[in-house]
């Protein structure tokens, strides 16, 4: 007679829940993950504990806070800064247009990137030199800003003290050339006799030099009003143009007369000079731009690098 068990057999499942328990009893637990730390941790960052550096980095204190990023923007401003003299070889490399002498190629609170003469020199460049002058751009179809030839900065009359004047240079003169008969444009001179023009005959070799917008040479008592300049007045060559952020600039020396900025190059309308055309509105910044326009760096550094930059007659 067969009874019913009250045991399970050796095969029931019973045997195998039992099992799988022993084993995760006997294996070790998985940790559960600890909490991670809020925002507010980075309060208990002291000086004695960690040192100045480190709660200097980290502290949430609300003054140091400003103080980082005053200090990571000057930081930034003068990494570009550095970079800009590398490239340019000279000091300040950017300059503010002041004038509108060089319309409609520069306009008045145009910033302008400059670099010593002989950089980026052309093929075209006047021999001696690295200026490339508007008679020989015609020639060897070398444009800059708008027009045949380079845009120099130089010192009227080679004076220290004397604001810079940013102009193109049309055509080199040897010593003793009668220039006005030779090479000079009937257009900017008139009828004017080379006994009548204090720089004629050339009394040494050098540029003549005209600001777009004028009506005549500098050499003929327009615009700069200056000799024949003379290789070693030259302080710098034009090669971008940032529109509009050298009002920064102007303004910040006009607010303070001066005296806490140098005086920088600017460009000088002939007094002869007719109205100078209306000023036509830049697009948004987007990077290097034809004729010698650099838009795309104005939002590296904005008006830190402004403040830095010189003011140039043009």
């Amino acid at each position: 007679m067969s009874g019913s068990s009250s045991g399970t057999s050796p095969g029931d499942s019973g045997d195998d829940d039992r099992d799988r328990s022993d084993e995760r009893a006997g294996s070790p637990q998985t940790p559960s993950p600890e909490p991670s730390p809020t925002a507010s941790d980075s309060d208990d960052v002291t000086i004695e504990d960690d040192g100045v550096v480190r709660w200097f980095l980290k502290t949430n204190d609300e003054t140091v806070m400003v103080t980082r990023d005053v200090l990571s923007s000057v930081a930034i401003v003068a990494v570009v800064a550095l970079l800009l003299f590398g490239v340019s070889g000279i000091w300040p490399p950017l300059v503010a247009v002041e004038s509108g002498s060089m319309e409609p190629n520069m306009y008045r609170g145009d910033l302008i990137f400059v670099v010593e003469e002989d950089r980026f020199a052309s093929d075209s460049a006047l021999e001696g030199t690295g200026v490339v002058t508007l008679e020989r751009g015609q020639e060897t179809d070398y444009t800059k800003f708008g027009n045949p030839g380079d845009v120099i900065v130089f010192r009227p009359n080679g004076n220290p003290a004397r604001t810079p004047v940013i102009h193109r240079a049309h055509f080199w003169v040897d010593e003793g050339e009668n220039w006005i008969e030779t090479k000079a444009n009937a257009e900017f001179v008139g009828d004017a006799t080379c006994q009548e023009v204090p720089n004629c005959p050339a009394p040494y070799a050098g540029f003549i030099t005209k600001g777009d917008h004028n009506l005549g040479y500098d050499q003929t008592g327009g615009g700069a009003n200056t000799n024949i300049v003379k290789p070693e007045w030259i302080t710098g060559k034009a090669q971008y143009r940032i529109p509009w952020l050298g009002h920064v600039r102007l303004a910040v020396d006009d607010l303070l007369g001066g005296i806490l900025v140098s005086p920088s190059p600017s460009s000088q309308l002939a007094d002869t000079q007719p109205e100078p055309a209306a000023m036509t509105p830049t697009g948004p910044a987007s990077g290097l731009e034809s004729n010698g326009d650099l838009a795309g760096i104005a939002g590296v550094a904005g008006g830190s690098i402004a403040l830095a930059a010189g003011r140039y007659r043009s």
